[in-house]
């Protein structure tokens, strides 16, 4: 081993920052980001269907966990399925996950659009919109050494943003504001809303876990990765969850009246105004900006270059897929691709964004629950009592909670997410002859390692 290769994979990590890495790639802004219409959807349950979903969440976690130690190095649900049921589903589920690769840069332009335009009714979401795919497509292009230089400081700054949000909205309710309590039942309890609102809302806020399982990009470079990773991916979850819980909690008791909102995509701004005046909206609105530059800068890299590691081993044409410009080295067709593809920013609304990213997400996290079963039960044969608690139980339950939460998916989000599916079928079919070869591989783990570097660029040094 070279001494490039020696640095690049000394382990360093431990149980700690492994934790505050994980909590950084979920972006400690995103519980605003879907706060309006989870709190429409939910009739203002925000913190009962963000309970809900971490509890689902904690399942896939372990299950997680348990796959982690299995295949130490790769960290994706298209590898688990591949390699502990099958080749071809586990084909079908990378061609399901490839749906949040598409559409995350999508929905942080829109985030954008949506929350400038409430800052400056004057100019349309559209300009934003449009300003912004320009502007992240051709920074994308020339390189973007220069995001992961300042991204810690970006991050740092969303998580003060948000402390400084709960101190507001805090104070207030001392003051009488909102509730004009503490202490409340009713953001979890109302014998007023049916808890169908509460799961609906739930499927929408599983947007913010993602990024808890981000961490098995690292176990290369973690100490004892098949104790310390499972752990991580573990707590972060939890840890994220819980944040999500307490932030959308004090949201509610400050500002309960849900229905009132002017606009509910950007409700979280007008909270914010709200609690802390025109200077801290001017905060938070630069705190929600940063977070969707920073998102969408990484979340547009790692898409082209999954879609240029697919051309490059033909599961997508090659010549279109595969190039690489010969002087700012980045797959530039693909990167174009994903800017053209971002401008149905334009058209789609929030709600059927985050579900179309939900969809794939969720479909992943039920296989990687199945393949838990699969892996230790089936093949290992570890059975018995311990056996069927830890390898069938477990995951059975974090397969149900998930396939509960899809299933309450925007209806429209579920037809043209299993359109998608179909499609894959037929090129599937195509590419291997009726099922006669064995698919070509998704290298998700160079889309995820581009991710790694660009949002923590520490880890890759």
């Amino acid at each position: 081993m070279n001494n490039t290769q020696a640095s690049h994979f000394r382990r360093t990590l431990t149980l700690m920052p492994l934790i505050v890495l994980g909590l950084a790639y979920m972006a400690p802004m995103t519980v605003f980001n879907t706060y309006g219409v989870a709190a429409q959807t939910t009739h203002g349950m925000v913190p009962a269907a963000y309970a809900f979903a971490l509890l689902a969440m904690l399942f896939t976690a372990y299950s997680y966990g348990k796959m982690v130690k299995a295949y130490p190095v790769s960290g994706s649900a298209y590898t688990y399925t591949q390699k502990s049921i099958n080749s071809h589903l586990g084909f079908l589920v990378g061609w399901a996950v490839l749906l949040d690769y598409l559409f995350l840069p999508m929905i942080n332009f829109l985030l954008a659009g949506i929350f400038l335009s409430a800052a400056f009714p004057a100019v349309p979401s559209w300009v934003w919109i449009i300003g912004f795919i320009a502007v992240i497509t051709a920074i994308n292009i020339i390189g973007i050494q220069m995001t992961a230089k300042v991204n810690a400081v970006l991050v740092l700054f969303q998580f003060l943003v948000t402390i400084l949000f709960v101190v507001l909205a805090l104070k207030g309710v001392a003051k009488g504001m909102g509730m004009g309590t503490f202490l409340s039942a009713l953001p979890f309890y109302n014998p007023e809303v049916s808890y169908s609102f509460v799961l609906a809302g739930a499927s929408i806020l599983c947007l913010s876990f993602l990024g808890f399982d981000a961490v098995t990009t690292l176990s290369e470079e973690t100490i004892a990765p098949e104790k310390t990773v499972p752990k991580a991916i573990f707590l972060v979850a939890f840890i994220g969850g819980l944040l999500f819980i307490f932030v959308s909690y004090i949201a509610h008791i400050a500002y309960p009246d849900f229905a009132s909102f002017k606009d509910i995509d950007s409700a979280s701004f007008e909270i914010a105004a709200y609690i802390g005046g025109p200077v801290f909206g001017s905060i938070f609105l630069a705190g929600v900006i940063t977070s969707t530059i920073a998102s969408g800068m990484s979340s547009h890299a790692s898409a082209a270059r999954l879609l240029f590691a697919m051309g490059r081993e033909s599961v997508l044409p090659k010549k279109l897929f595969g190039y690489i410009h010969p002087r700012y080295k980045t797959p530039n067709r693909n990167i174009l691709l994903i800017g053209a593809f971002s401008l149905s920013a334009l058209t789609v609304d929030l709600v059927t964004a985050a579900s179309f990213i939900n969809f794939g997400a969720l479909v992943a996290f039920a296989f990687v629950n199945i393949s838990v079963i699969f892996h230790y039960y089936i093949r290992n044969r570890q059975r018995g009592i311990k056996g069927m608690l830890l390898y069938v139980l477990l995951p059975l339950a974090g397969t149900s909670f998930t396939i509960w939460l899809w299933t309450s998916l925007d209806k429209k989000s579920i037809i043209l997410g299993s359109i998608w599916v179909g499609l894959g079928i037929v090129y599937l079919l195509f590419l291997t002859k009726g099922f006669t070869q064995k698919p070509p591989n998704f290298n998700f783990n160079e889309a995820e390692d581009s991710f790694t570097k660009v949002e923590n660029p520490a880890a890759s040094s």
